[in-house]
């Protein structure tokens, strides 16, 4: 006993300190390999397979390079194991099972040839028939749940289950491996496609065991990612992307029946959480009626989402109503929130990969998601909304322009929301109307730039909650620049966008709006300059400041050569007197970073 808690600390140990154990690892290793080789009769089966644990924990650890050698002979020892007969109530195969599968993480690739050892034991584990027995659910005779551990009972109409756990645990063990196995070695897992594949999907409707759910759920996009990735690098034994379209025909529409019936609301955000990743992975290859299928599932799920809020705010209303189902309403609200977010993540990814030809399905489901931009809705959903209006507006461009005068309204005033998330989704929202809206946006210039001032302006703008809002913010006002000049007053707003620079939050609208920057310069724009340059010095100061940010990537590389370029052009064609003004302006530190990054 006093052996086995030792392992199991030294096991944690290993986990908790990860690299920091390599210092350990000679000191320990021999140890635990004798015990592994030696530990052999019956009375020592749970230190063994705590050997193993810890063996494999200390091996994820240390990793690859320190623990290659001495993998070899762990391996070894495994693979004995694996072809001896063990008692059905053996803990080792469970821990067997699972230190396998952390010394695949370990090894990456190099766990291949181990493969074709591994497969086989954890199929039969995976596929195991649970050990059910049926009474009639009022008969004396009724199986006692006090009395047996080893058993569960759930009953069903008139009828109660009773069914063995280790078998059911064995299996979700084995379920989880399966996936792990697919996530690692990605298309090393290629040849095992076929055989794990059938035994999966119809365990993502295996109603006795949760866990059992959510592993065969996991694995469906690691299974089409393994094919795809197989086809694309031709070692899929001359199989060509009809086969990954044959996987995803199998995948997808089960997972979209199996979501159809799921009843735990956790599970059922896993799913559509594997279903966009899914989609991700085939894209073009779905054909309508599955994307029919999909768009109609989201409806029911919306709809179910509605009906449970509405039940839980009867709830709340009950007169028993106290902490403790307060606690667990706040729990499943923010399951809720899950789903919507998922549903938002599913819509966004068939947007982009459709575009225009999604529409007619954006359409009928506009009567479910309009209601979801109401101020009585959660600031989440509200968010979702809009995004998924911003990826129509982005991905669909002049095809959108029909939708304008419904959303516009709505996202004006979101600009100005509560809730910073909502704001960020808004301000983006109207940059990409901006920049795609032409003539339809025009009329909605001045109102624009009030709400955007608004974000701007605001005394916490830049606050850690509040800093993304306000780049997208910023990143919108250029865009008004850039496709609205004619109705604007150019000569106020486009030095009151410079002011603002360099952007630092959101990296992504930084890079952006640092390139237009670079552009404007460019072209030497006049409002930009300002009457005899004047804003000059806020240029160059901003260029330092992306240039001189180093590991913060505010700029692409292709922009900061770009920015060095016009620097150094500055310094040729500048007055003498002008530059050093400019360069005075900046900070000490700016000004020795410049100039090493101008003389290299």
């Amino acid at each position: 006993m006093v052996q086995e808690g030792a392992l199991t600390a030294l096991a944690s140990v290993a986990d908790s300190s990860q690299e920091h154990f390599q210092k350990y690892y000679d000191a320990v290793m021999p140890y635990l390999k004798a015990i592994l080789v030696n530990a052999t009769d019956k009375s020592n089966r749970m230190l063994r397979a705590k050997a193993m644990e810890c063996i494999s924990l200390v091996g994820m650890a240390v990793g690859k390079d320190k623990f290659k050698e001495d993998a070899k002979q762990v391996m070894e020892v495994l693979m004995s194991l694996q072809g001896a007969q063990m008692e059905n109530d053996d803990p080792t195969t469970s821990y067997m099972l699972q230190a396998w599968a952390r010394l695949c993480k370990c090894l990456g690739q190099d766990f291949l040839p181990y493969m074709s050892v591994v497969m086989p034991p954890l199929l039969q584990s995976a596929q195991l028939k649970p050990d059910v027995t049926i009474t009639s659910a009022d008969s004396d005779d009724d199986i006692d749940e006090s009395d047996d551990e080893s058993m569960e009972t759930i009953t069903l109409g008139d009828k109660r289950i009773g069914i063995k756990t280790s078998v059911l645990e064995e299996k979700a063990t084995a379920c989880n491996m399966l996936c792990c196995y697919a996530d690692e070695l990605k298309e090393g897992f290629y040849p095992w496609i076929d055989q794990v594949a059938p035994t999966l999907v119809p365990l993502l409707k295996f109603y006795f065991h949760e866990e059992v759910r959510k592993a065969a759920v996991s694995a469906m996009p690691e299974l089409l990612r393994s094919a795809k990735l197989a086809v694309e690098k031709g070692i899929a034994q001359g199989r060509n992307e009809t086969y990954v379209k044959q996987l995803s025909d199998y995948i997808v529409p089960a997972l979209v029946e199996a979501l159809h019936k799921e009843p735990d609301t956790e599970i059922v955000a896993n799913m559509l959480d594997a279903l966009n990743e899914c989609l991700q992975i085939c894209g073009q290859l779905l054909d309508e009626k599955q994307v029919r299928s999909i768009v109609d599932e989201v409806k029911q799920v919306i709809t179910a989402s509605s009906s449970r809020k509405r039940e839980r705010a009867e709830r709340a209303k009950a007169e028993d109503f106290d902490a403790e189902e307060g606690e667990l309403l706040k729990e499943e609200n923010e399951q809720e929130e899950e789903v919507f977010d998922q549903v938002g993540e599913i819509l966004g990814t068939l947007i982009k990969t459709f575009k225009a030809s999604f529409l007619p399905f954006f359409d009928e489901l506009a009567s479910y998601l309009m209601p979801m931009w109401g101020k009585d809705k959660t600031a989440e959903e509200r968010r979702i909304a809009i995004c998924i209006f911003d990826d129509v507006a982005e991905q669909c461009r002049e095809t959108a322009l029909k939708y304008y005068d419904t959303h516009l309204p709505f996202l004006l005033e979101a600009c100005n929301d509560e809730n910073p998330d909502v704001r960020q989704a808004a301000v983006y929202g109207l940059g990409v109307c901006a920049e795609y809206g032409g003539s339809v946006f025009k009329p909605l210039v001045g109102e624009a730039l009030s709400r955007l001032n608004v974000v701007i302006r605001h005394p916490n703008a830049l606050q850690a909650d509040n800093v993304m809002a306000y780049d997208n913010a910023v990143s919108a006002l250029g865009k008004i620049c850039q496709f609205h000049r004619d109705s604007i007053d150019s000569a106020q707003v486009v030095p009151a966008w410079l002011s603002c620079l360099p952007l630092k939050g959101d990296l992504i609208e930084a890079k952006a709006v640092h390139d237009q920057l670079c552009s404007m310069v460019e072209r030497s724009d006049r409002e930009l300059l300002g009457p005899n340059n004047q804003h000059l010095p806020k240029i160059v100061s901003v260029f330092a400041e992306v240039l001189c940010s180093g590991k913060d990537h505010l700029a692409t590389e292709q922009t900061a050569s770009r920015m060095i370029n016009l620097l150094r052009q500055l310094q040729q064609t500048l007055p003498p007197a002008t530059l050093a003004s400019t360069w005075s302006s900046l900070q000490p530190q700016q000004q020795l970073a410049l100039q090493s990054i101008l003389s290299s």
